[in-house]
């Protein structure tokens, strides 16, 4: 692999099954989290540990993020011991984050980056590049390295960056710009949360007219209003 060495930052439900499909994959992975208990996970298993995001970067060609929310996602990018300490002069030539985060959090932090350097060139890198990446699939398609990527950030980057993420993930799709990716995140998830909310007034008002849930189900998994909702409250009984 020309990125061999990555850091992952964020050993969660998501990020943990993700670190380990790039272990499976091949890749040299360290990795880091403030659970100690998430750590030893990988530790017991010979994968390296590292005490800070700084020290994830200090042995790492790319880095990965995946965190709760965008507080996190600053905090270990520009806070103290964070990914972008040493001055501004980077080891890393490419920092991925999957987080679930506003588009002006990317940004910020893609800005933050376009003023560091690179401590030595790599590839046709020049200078350290950015990828929000926020995926879609949840625990089982993290589990199983199916996740969707919605990505942003230059578009050669990305080209670069593909094996990497598909060796968590089956569909990669490019959304232009930084930021994009975790615009288009948040559009997905508009639109799921209003879904959910349509069909559960359908099916309190189908109940509340006579009709059962299961027969809702099968009624709308066959016709016009069948959605992901409607397909996975098949399976909730």
């Amino acid at each position: 692999h020309a990125l061999q060495s990555v850091g992952f930052i964020g050993l969660g439900n998501m990020g943990s099954h993700m670190a380990r499909n790039l272990v499976r994959a091949g890749y040299r992975v360290s990795v880091h989290d403030i659970n100690e208990d998430a750590m030893n996970k990988f530790s017991d298993d010979g994968i390296p540990t590292k005490r800070s995001p700084l020290e994830v970067s200090e042995s790492s060609d790319v880095v990965i993020t995946m965190l709760p929310s965008s507080a996190h996602v600053l905090d270990v990018y520009s806070g103290g011991n964070g990914l972008l300490g040493n001055g501004g002069h980077l080891g890393p030539w490419l920092y991925i984050d999957s987080s679930t985060v506003d588009p002006q959090t990317s940004r910020t932090i893609s800005t933050d980056m376009s003023r560091c350097s690179l401590k030595e060139r790599k590839g046709y890198a020049e200078k350290p590049m950015m990828l929000d990446a926020p995926v879609s699939g949840g625990v089982p398609a993290a589990e199983a390295g199916t996740l969707t990527f919605m990505v942003g950030g230059l578009e050669e980057t990305y080209i670069a960056a593909k094996p990497l993420l598909l060796a968590m993930g089956k569909k990669l799709i490019y959304c232009g710009g930084a930021g994009n990716g975790s615009a288009a995140k948040i559009c997905n998830n508009t639109a799921m949360a209003i879904s959910m909310l349509g069909v559960s007034e359908a099916f309190a008002l189908g109940q509340n007219l006579g009709i059962k849930a299961s027969t809702l189900t099968d009624i709308f998994n066959c016709s016009s209003a069948r959605c992901w909702m409607t397909h996975i409250t098949q399976f909730l009984g």
